[in-house]
Order: C-alpha cells, then structure tokens, then sequence
C-alpha cells in the first residue's frame, strides 16, 4: 500500500517559479497552518516550509543547448515526481509555471485523478497555442498573473481566474529611490544607469560583455554616469567580477539587492525577463534586449507570435520600452539608446507614466493570498487521494 502523501504536491523548477512557489506555499501555511506540503522547488520554498522532493535549481534551462546538458537532470526530476504522485498521492497538484515539465505531470496526475490546479500559465499566448487545449484537459483551474491571460482562457473554455501578480507584494517593501541610494553608498545627485545581466550563467555570459561596453560608450558621452550591476541573489559573483575587471570599466556589482539597484537607477539596460516587470512596477525607465544562440533564436522567429519581447510592452499591449533583440542588440545600439532617454529628460517622465501603467493593470496586492485562497478552495473540494 502507498504512503499517506501531502495534502498539496508543487512543482516548480527553476527559481522564479521558487520563488512563487515559496509565496504561495507561505501564503497557505498562514491561512492553514497544519497543511502538509511537499514539492519539487528549490531553497525559498523549502525555508517556506515544503518537503523538497526533486531539486528546482538543477533543471532550469534557456534554450536548446541548456536543455540538452540538462536533459539527464530534467528525466531523473520527472521520474521523482511520478514515483510521489505514485507512492505517497497528494489530494491536489499545483503546477507552478515550467510548462513542459508541468504538462507532463499534470497528464500522470490526470490518469490518477488528482486534481491539477496550474498557477502561472505557459506562454501560450506567444507560441504553442495548442497547449491550451491540453490544459483545458488536464487542468482544473488555471491562476493567471496577467489580465489579457484571462480573456483568452476563458474564450477557449479553461476555468480560470486572474490573481494577479506576486510581484506587486514582493516589491511593496522597496524603499523610495533617496533611501536606497543612500543605502546603496550612492549620492542624492548622481546620474546611475543599471545593468540587469540576468540570473542565469548562460544568460550572464552572454549579455555581460555587451552590456559593459554598451556602458562604456555612455560614459564617454555622459563621463560622471555611475555604473552598477544588480546581480541575482544566487548566481556566481566570480565570472561577473572577472568580465567586469576585464572591460576596465568603473562598476559597482551589488548582490542579492535587485530592486535596490532598480529603484536607484535612472536607466536600466536590462535582459529580458521578470526583472523588467519588476522595473515596471518599480517605474524605471529602462531598454529590453535579448540575445540567442543562432539556432535557437531562428527557430524562435519561426514559432513564436507575439508583437514584443519584453513583458512591460507584452502587458501594455503596446511599445512603451524599446527593445534591441539578437543582432540589434549591440553596444553601440544599446547606448545610443539608453541616451536618447538619459539626455532628455521628458522622455524618462513619459515612460515613468507609461509604466505606472502596467502596475496598475497587474492588479492589486494579496496576489499569493489570492491564489491561495483558491487553492485551498480546490482542496476543499478534492477527493481523497487514491492509495493503492
């Protein structure tokens, strides 16, 4: 006979979706403090108090040549996660973002009767629409993060419901720009343009280089700019300080103070990714840029259909932010953009309007408690877990 398993499975796997993951499961702990929960995820949401099945940090990949060096991790988290669904069955599946991964499991799941509740949706708005009709057949209830999300889910028969997004709690905390200046070392006055490199070492490494040149050329028009990288929390410092002492370029590297970093700026050259949504709600102005392996980016202009790159623009449904993607994002691009905006102040206060915005279409605080709520309203509903 099968083991007793949690009340409620999560499956995230790759730390952004650690880090929902954890608000989620803290939000369900404060409104059940007796649920058990157990997960595939990483340190935010063990600490949140989730039995760590598989380990998230192992399988996150960006592109076809991560998602082959991975392929090995990525099977044995999959078998892991069966052998729970199999052995020790919760009452309810939450599948946190990570789609092809989620869909898998939300399929064993199905053929197991255990409820699916999807919270963060695929993409399907950019390529592989066909996933939805998967969803609508394997999942019970979809928890979207963006609004237009939930119009096309209900249009295709999903039932689903906007929460909106973590993020707006997760920053609510941020101190005003002076504060974070000062506890950042930097002066009142001085002109400070952000690079947001990424969070991912393939990412870093390829972005870096022409993000330090991009701020070398700023320099040389604009010479008493102060340069900073905010650096994610769990990434390696090491190569990061090397490509920095390699430029020759002045930088501060802060760390593990990502919204400090975006709340001092005055323009941010950003990677696209979550950290552009986080400069959105936080109202910096900022460029989006990306860059591919070769392969990966043609087969990308081949699948995928949407209008931008960068979530802001996505949200907006408009250009608000420009973005310089694969061979438009050079240095010399990228500077000469980030100074249109650094030698003309009106159009920094346009786009500060029109990034207050997309904060305002994201929704209101609570988005975790939200969630949760709903969550447990599934659970509520589920029927026991068959043991066999």
């Amino acid at each position: 006979m099968a083991e007793r398993g949690a009340d409620i499975l999560l499956v995230a796997g790759e730390a952004s979706g650690d880090l929902h993951g954890a608000r989620l499961a803290a939000a369900l702990k404060q409104l059940t403090p007796g649920l058990r929960l157990a997960g595939m995820g990483g340190p935010r949401m063990r600490d949140a108090g989730v039995e760590i099945v598989a380990d998230a940090g192992q399988t996150a990949v960006v592109g076809l040549t991560e998602l082959w060096e991975k392929r090995r991790a990525l099977r044995a988290a999959l078998r892991t996660v069966r052998h729970v669904l199999a052995t020790r069955p919760p009452q309810l599946l939450v599948c946190i973002d990570f789609p092809d991964f989620n869909l898998l499991i939300a399929r064993t799941a199905h053929r197991r009767q255990i409820p699916v509740c999807y919270f963060i949706s695929p993409q399907v708005w950019a390529w592989r629409s066909g996933r939805i009709r998967t969803i609508r057949r394997l999942v019970a209830k979809m928890l979207v993060l963006f609004p237009f999300e939930e119009r096309l889910y209900r249009a295709a028969g999903v039932n689903v419901t906007f929460v909106g997004h973590p993020l707006l709690d997760a920053l609510a905390g941020v101190p005003a720009r002076p504060v974070c200046r000062e506890r950042l070392g930097i002066a009142p006055d001085a002109r400070v343009v952000g690079l947001l490199p990424g969070s991912r070492a393939a990412e870093m490494h390829r972005h870096l280089p022409v993000l330090l040149d991009a701020a070398r050329q700023i320099r040389t028009t604009l010479p008493d700019t102060e340069v900073v990288i905010g650096l994610h929390e769990g990434a390696d410092r090491a190569p990061v300080a090397k490509a920095v002492a390699d430029s020759g370029l002045p930088t501060r590297i802060i760390q593990g103070q990502t919204a400090a970093v975006i709340r001092t700026a005055d323009f941010l050259l950003a990677v696209s990714g979550t950290v552009t949504l986080e400069a959105a709600i936080l109202g910096t102005p900022m460029l989006i840029t990306y860059r591919l392996g070769t392969l990966t980016y043609w087969l990308a202009r081949l699948l995928i259909h949407v209008p931008f790159v960068g979530l802001p623009n996505i949200v907006a449904e408009r250009a608000i932010v420009p973005e310089l993607i694969q061979g438009a994002a050079t240095p010399a691009a990228l500077a000469k953009t980030a100074l249109g905006y650094l030698t003309a102040p009106p159009r920094l206060a346009a786009m500060r309007e029109d990034l207050a915005e997309v904060g305002r279409r994201l929704g209101a605080p609570g988005a975790s408690e939200r969630a949760a709520r709903e969550v447990l309203a599934m659970l509520a509903a589920a029927p026991a877990p068959r043991v066999v």
